[in-house]
């Protein structure tokens, strides 16, 4: 891509795994609104269901996540007990008959919880929230904390597909991020999962790390290729200590620019491709025959919190501290804070803090910005058309885009958009444009490459 287009674009922007996004939501959504929103969902409508372990035992100091370092178990155990308060509470109100499609269990590390524990809370689940026979199950792997034990465990649950980070393979960056991972022990959690029958695979990568060059992620991207994983996500370090505390421990000065970490996008992704897989949306590839890849040709392809995904069902329930959900009425999210979150279990209470309802304006732009970060493609109009609004709806979103058309940036074609392939990487200050509650200014959000 060209420097001039890095320099011109490059700015701080959301990464539109919802609309509106989370900064925005507030406390005119709690715990009373959750209980009518869950109670209200029609029997039988297919969930999916995200289960938040926020806890590491090892501080990664690139971590944009809510986490809590622990260095005894007994905080695990606890938090256990308040996650099965509320997934008891969730069913309640939802009543029975609802199939869950997807699962995903997310951190911090779900790996930090011992074998027993994971066959306890898995148990939990499926009796309250069964799963359909061909749902997905995904587990988010750390490959420092993955004894034999645990590997069986979750294969006795039904965990189907594993996400294992990797980030960067050299230890000179390793070091300096604080997340030590030899490459033998990457090799052997892939090899135990699939033993397992846990085979499919995803890796997570990063680039804009610090002391991070083109060399080192391609040595990267190679090897994971030889691993032959089905996805990779190929995501770039967003540094904002201002909001994240520990990522002051990481040396800014060894971070590489605007420039570089666009090279280093690039280097990988020229990689992935060569080696057969296919570009999805703005940071994941996939083999040509993963059922992402399969969406993505379809037009199917969504996104939410835990990215790129085949999910399409409307009630996405989120458990655990920090864990956000959406419903047809609208976005919810638990106290962050642990504290806060056991004193609602203790209290028999959902602990719902903050959300944001979802109108008919919120769904027409989400629209429009999901099918760009999906297909890099939309036709506004029909979007509106479906949707029942004004076809001149975004007649000044659309003069706006006149300039990434004169830059390159976009092709247009009658009322359809395209993002240029040269300028994926763009894709997202493309949505922002579409945007109405984003402020110029904002420094929130990460930048855009």
């Amino acid at each position: 891509m060209d420097s001039r287009l890095l320099e011109k674009y490059d700015r701080l922007v959301p990464r539109y795994t919802s609309y509106p996004t989370a900064p925005h939501f507030d406390g005119s959504v709690g715990a009373d609104s959750y209980a009518a929103w869950l109670s209200d969902l029609p029997d039988g409508m297919p969930l999916s269901v995200y289960v938040h372990i926020p806890f590491c035992d090892t501080l990664c100091w690139f971590c944009g996540c809510h986490t809590k370092l622990v260095n005894r178990y007994e905080p695990v155990t606890a938090y256990l007990r308040l996650l099965e308060r509320e997934i008891g509470l969730v069913r309640d109100r939802i009543g029975i008959g609802h199939a869950v499609r997807h699962m995903h269990w997310g951190g911090g590390s779900p790996t930090i919880l011992h074998p027993n524990d994971i066959l306890r809370l898995g148990g939990a689940l499926a009796a309250a929230l069964p799963m359909a026979s061909d749902a997905e199950f995904a587990v988010e792997i750390d490959p420092r904390e993955l004894p034999p034990a645990a590997i069986d465990a979750l294969a006795e649950i039904g965990v189907n597909r594993a996400s294992i980070g990797v980030q960067d393979i050299d230890e000179t960056v390793q070091r300096a991020v604080n997340r030590v991972q030899p490459m033998a022990m990457t090799v052997a959690a892939a090899v135990g999962l699939r033993r397992a029958g846990i085979r499919a695979i995803n890796l997570d990568l990063m680039y804009g790390l610090p002391h991070q060059t083109i060399d080192r992620v391609r040595a990267t991207a190679d090897f994971a290729i030889d691993l032959e994983p089905d996805r990779i996500a190929l995501f770039g370090y967003a540094h904002v200590p201002e909001m994240k505390r520990h990522q002051r421990l990481i040396d800014a000065a060894a971070l590489p620019d605007g420039t570089a970490r666009l090279a280093q996008a690039e280097a990988v992704a020229e990689r992935l491709v060569a080696a057969g897989y296919v570009p999805i949306g703005l940071d994941h590839f996939a083999r040509p025959d993963d059922p992402l890849a399969r969406a993505a040709a379809a037009g199917r392809l969504r996104r939410n919190f835990q990215g790129y995904t085949t999910d399409d069902s409307a009630a996405l329930i989120g458990l655990g501290a920090s864990a956000i959900g959406r419903l047809p009425q609208g976005y919810v999210q638990n106290a962050v804070p642990l504290h806060a979150y056991r004193d609602a279990m203790k209290a028999g209470r959902l602990a719902t803090v903050r959300g944001r309802p979802i109108g008919a304006e919120d769904r027409l732009r989400g629209a429009v910005i999901e099918r760009l970060m999906c297909n890099l493609r939309v036709d506004p109009a029909r979007l509106c058309a479906e949707h029942g609004a004004d076809p001149d709806t975004f007649a000044p979103e659309m003069a706006v885009l006149e300039d990434f058309v004169r830059d390159g940036v976009l092709d247009r074609t009658g009322g359809a958009i395209t993002v240029r392939e040269e300028a994926r990487p763009l894709v997202r200050c493309v949505a922002a444009v579409f945007d109405g509650y984003l402020r110029q200014g904002e420094t929130r959000h990460s930048r855009a490459v």
